[in-house]
């Protein structure tokens, strides 16, 4: 993936983050040593510092997806979103749901991502994707289940465009008898 748009992607979101949600990332960044945090005052800072630990890279905005998430700023992963659709060279043209729809399915993702495990595949074809599609996103996430489950989440979206909602999510977990995990999205989306 290219490095560039990685590093456009992480300003983007650092100039959208508050000195408040600065503080917080810190506060959750603790692999990034206490001396250097002392130094980090802009969101971009600190994402200079998870790359040098390799922490985040431009296959990998696995950790920023969660912090963003952890301190309450999930509507800044429709920015991880793009650059991420634009690596995989999907059409810049094709019709998304409203930031309000996609704010709610990121934060079914998470849920989802944390819970689901071996079953996504299942959950997959209640969602309509093909096995061939399924299989794909095994093979390119072959040893990261999470990854499998959240590219899985990317494809549904991507074929049902704008319209793409929550509840398809909640109801395909239900068919697959996901009830828990699909209690916890609804709970999540009643907490937001």
């Amino acid at each position: 993936m290219d490095n560039s748009r990685f590093r456009t992607m992480l300003l983007a979101i650092s100039d959208k983050l508050t000195e408040d949600n600065v503080r917080s990332l810190k506060f959750l960044c603790q692999e990034v040593g206490k001396k250097k945090l002392e130094k980090v005052n802009k969101g971009i800072d600190l994402f200079e510092c998870l790359i040098e630990r390799a922490a985040i890279a431009p296959d990998n905005t696995e950790l920023l997806r969660k912090h963003l998430n952890q301190i309450g700023q999930t509507v800044l992963l429709n920015i991880i979103d793009e650059y991420e659709r634009g690596a995989t060279g999907s059409p810049p043209d094709v019709t998304l749901p409203d930031a309000k729809e996609r704010e709610k399915i990121n934060i079914a993702t998470e849920v989802i991502v944390e819970r689901l495990g071996r079953k996504w595949r299942q959950v997959g074809r209640k969602l309509g994707l093909q096995d061939t599609q399924l299989d794909g996103i095994q093979e390119k996430h072959s040893r990261d289940l999470e990854e499998q489950v959240r590219e899985l989440i990317r494809q549904w979206m991507k074929r049902r465009r704008e319209d793409a909602r929550v509840e398809d999510l909640i109801k395909a977990l239900r068919d697959c008898r996901q009830n828990l995990t699909a209690d916890l999205v609804e709970k999540e989306l009643g907490a937001h």
